[in-house]
């Protein structure tokens, strides 16, 4: 069984984000302005904040690519951190030297005590020990997703050789809520293109104008908004994942990599929530003839395993913590009370947090397609996913059972 795996390094402030993918195909056209384009996307989104002018977001790969074509060696990868510029004293990896008043300085300044209400500052310092909460947050950041963007971005190439399409986007910030209507997704090109257009990636024009305002709200008060994104593909193929362990059900997959996507507190897939108050007769997905469905409420996913529909998935990310007006807190060098610390922050991140989304789908859902159909090349990859298709399509012949017997 094909393994795909991901790894991310390196902090907020660092010299850089590295990225290893291993367990890629070889022969997949992988260029780095697919992947810088993802990024920019990232970057991107009515609410950003200060770092977002400081970064450009852009790749360099180190390993497991060359002419422009996956080896089938791990994919290494690197995001230079602009800003690390500034932190050169306080995030260096050399020892302290009492001797050097100019880095002590910087150390000094840059010292984190006073713990941040939702973040990861508090439970990190206490679980490693540490009486800078700085060494907690430079990773804990968000400015880890860059990393995961990337990796995302190479997932949906593979994705895309089998005509499969990821797309993240906004359909709540604060208390305004987006209507999109099935038929929007009709033209899948027109729909993406619409959502680029928004400045908060909304398909509602109207919900959009309104986010925009509410955000700009929340600026004046100092604090910040959350929001609900939604992530959905095109139809996708028949038995990704499996119901034989709790650990191979896709949907239980889908929901942990979405959910470690900082400020993530709730994942949904299809209809979910609704489902709970609906009837069994209304609650599912009825067959037609030929298979048809004429709803998708399960969100393209029966018994852990995906059933041909497009995936529908939906995540609720919070407020961010980090306030310019914040929230009281305690100060671990003394224990006595004092505001959070106030560095830097967006207003609303929930159209980034969509990219993110998007990325990470795509990954669960490249690496249950190496699962299925596996290969150490894409030319074995794609004559694997043909011929299971094929036998797909014979089993949902006329009467809909496999012709015993055929070839």
């Amino acid at each position: 069984m094909t393994r795909l795996r991901m790894l991310t390094a390196g902090e907020s402030h660092g010299p850089a984000l590295t990225v290893i993918v291993e367990g890629l195909p070889a022969g997949l056209c992988l260029e780095a302005e697919v992947l810088n384009r993802a990024l920019r996307r990232r970057q991107a989104g009515y609410g950003r904040g200060g770092r977002m002018k400081i970064e450009s977001d852009a790749v360099e790969f180190t390993g497991g690519v060359r002419l422009g074509l996956t080896s089938g060696a791990p994919v290494a990868l690197q995001i230079q951190n602009r800003d690390h510029a500034n932190w050169l004293g306080a995030m260096s990896a050399l020892p302290r030297d009492p001797e050097d008043a100019e880095r002590e300085a910087q150390l000094a300044l840059r010292r984190v005590t006073r713990v941040r209400p939702g973040h990861a500052d508090f439970a990190g310092a206490l679980k490693y020990g540490v009486d800078d909460v700085r060494d907690v947050l430079e990773r804990a950041s968000a400015r880890e997703t860059a990393a995961r963007v990337a990796a995302g971005a190479i997932a949906a190439r593979l994705l895309a050789s089998l005509g499969v399409e990821v797309v993240g986007h906004v359909v709540q910030i604060g208390d305004v809520k987006a209507t999109v209507e099935e038929g929007f997704w009709s033209d899948w090109p027109a729909a993406c293109a619409a959502l680029e257009a928004s400045p908060v990636r909304c398909g509602d024009g109207e919900a959009s104008v309104a986010m925009v305002a509410a955000i700009d709200e929340a600026k004046r008060q100092g604090t910040s908004l959350g929001g609900v994104i939604a992530v959905r593909t095109t139809p996708l193929p028949v038995g990704l994942g499996s119901h034989v362990q709790w650990d191979r059900r896709l949907d239980g997959r889908l929901a942990q990599a979405v959910m470690s996507i900082p400020a993530i507190k709730g994942v949904a897939i299809g209809d979910a929530f609704e489902l709970a108050s609906r009837t069994g007769h209304q609650a599912h997905d009825g067959f037609a003839q030929g298979y048809a469905r004429g709803s998708n409420r399960a969100g393209g996913l029966e018994g852990g395993m995906t059933n041909g529909q497009p995936l529908v998935l939906l995540a609720a990310k919070k407020p961010i913590s980090t306030l310019p007006r914040p929230l009281p807190a305690v100060d671990l060098s003394s224990g006595e009370p004092a505001p959070a610390h106030f560095e830097r922050t967006d207003a609303c991140a929930v159209p980034a947090a969509s990219v993110v989304a998007e990325a990470m789908v795509a990954w669960v859902l490249a690496e249950a397609c190496l699962e299925k159909f596996g290969g150490d090349s894409l030319a074995e990859f794609m004559a694997h996913f043909e011929v299971g298709q094929d036998l797909q399509s014979r089993r949902l012949g006329p009467r809909g059972v496999e012709e015993r017997g055929s070839t």
